[in-house]
C-alpha cells in the first residue's frame, strides 16, 4: 500500500500552487474547475511519486484558529523528505531567505531524524526531514 496523495483545502489556490512548485519542485497538472460548484483544484506530483492536491471550495469556512499551537483533527503536518542533512539546511535557508519563518530547527530529533518546521502561505505546518544514519 502507498500513500496516494494528501489534500489541503486552501484560500489562494494559485499562490499555494506557486509555493509548492517553487520551493518543493512540485509539478502541477492543469487546473480542474467545476463550473457548477466553483470547486477548483491542482494535483502536484513530486519526484518520489507522492502527490499533493490543493483544493479551493468557495463555501468552505476556515475552522482552525492556530495550526501551530492548537491540537486538532485533520492534517497535522506534511513532511517532505530529502537525502541529506545539508539539503535540510539549504531548504531552511532558502525558505527563510524568501520570507518564511522557521518555527523549529533544523535539529536532530529523538527518533532519528534531522528536520525543521515551517508554515506554508496559509499556515499549514510543514516539516523538511532526512533520516540520520
Amino acid at each position: 500500500m502507498i500513500l496516494e496523495h494528501v489534500a489541503i483545502s486552501v484560500h489562494d489556490l494559485e499562490a499555494m500552487k506557486d509555493y509548492y512548485s517553487k520551493h518543493f519542485n512540485g509539478r502541477a497538472n492543469a487546473k480542474y474547475h467545476n463550473s457548477k460548484t466553483g470547486f477548483e483544484s491542482y494535483f502536484l506530483a513530486f519526484e518520489s511519486g507522492a502527490r499533493l492536491e490543493l483544493m479551493k471550495t468557495p463555501a468552505l469556512v476556515n475552522h482552525l484558529s492556530d495550526p501551530v499551537t492548537n491540537d486538532r483533527f485533520g492534517i497535522i503536518h506534511v513532511a517532505f523528505g530529502v537525502a541529506t542533512v545539508d539539503e535540510v539546511d539549504r531548504k531552511a535557508r532558502q525558505l527563510q531567505d524568501n520570507g518564511f519563518k522557521i518555527l523549529r530547527g533544523p535539529r536532530k530529533t529523538g527518533d532519528g531524524y534531522y528536520e525543521f518546521e515551517t508554515l506554508d502561505p496559509e499556515n499549514n505546518l510543514l516539516e523538511v526531514t532526512t533520516e540520520l544514519p
